[in-house]
C-alpha cells in the first residue's frame, strides 16, 4: 500500500511498481470520487476498498485516513511518501500543466484541479497520519513500514522494488 501527501509521487511510484510486478493497481481517488469531484457514499467506498484488500495481491495508492487501518492491516508493505510540503505543493501545481498521461488516478469526469481544500489537506496529512502510525505499527508488526522523505530515499526504494 502507498499513502502520503498529495503531490508526493505516490501515483507515479505506484505505476512503476505495477509495471515491474504486474500486480493489480488501484487508485483510491477513482473510487472515492464520482464525476466532478463529488464524494461517493462513504459506506459504498468502504465496501469497494474491502473488496480490493480481500484480493490476494494488490497495490493500492491513496490516503483515506479514516480507512487506513483496513488497508494497512492487509498489506505486507506500507510505503509512506512524506516529502517536504513545499515539494508537494510544487508538484500539485506542476501536474496541472504536465500530467503523466499513463497515470489514471481520477474518477471519470474529474479534471485535474487545485482547490483550497486540497492545499489544506496537503498541510494536514503528516499530523493526521502521525496520530495513526504508532498504533498501526504496534498493531501490525508484520507489515514492513518504509517512510520516503527524500529523493535519496526514493532512489533506494526504486532500486529495491523495481529490479
Amino acid at each position: 500500500m502507498i499513502f502520503g501527501r498529495p503531490g508526493s509521487g505516490k501515483s507515479t511510484f505506484a505505476l512503476k511498481l505495477h509495471k515491474a510486478t504486474k500486480l493489480p493497481l488501484h487508485h483510491l481517488d477513482k473510487h472515492f470520487f464520482e464525476e466532478n469531484w463529488i464524494e461517493r457514499d462513504y459506506q459504498e467506498f468502504l465496501n469497494i476498498q474491502q473488496a480490493l484488500v480481500d484480493q490476494e495481491a494488490w497495490i493500492i495508492d491513496g490516503n483515506s485516513l479514516k480507512s487506513l487501518e483496513m488497508r494497512y492491516g492487509r498489506a505486507d508493505t506500507a510505503l509512506y511518501f512524506n516529502f517536504p510540503i513545499g515539494q508537494c505543493y510544487w508538484r500539485v501545481f506542476k501536474r496541472l500543466f504536465d500530467k503523466n498521461p499513463e497515470i489514471d488516478d481520477r474518477a471519470e469526469g474529474c479534471r485535474e484541479t487545485v482547490k483550497m481544500d486540497l492545499l489544506r489537506y496537503i498541510w494536514r496529512v503528516p499530523k493526521r497520519v502521525a496520530l495513526y502510525l504508532d498504533f498501526l505499527r504496534e498493531t501490525y508488526p508484520n507489515v514492513r513500514f518504509i517512510e520516503i522523505k527524500s529523493k535519496r530515499d526514493l532512489k533506494k526504494l526504486e532500486q529495491e522494488f523495481l529490479k
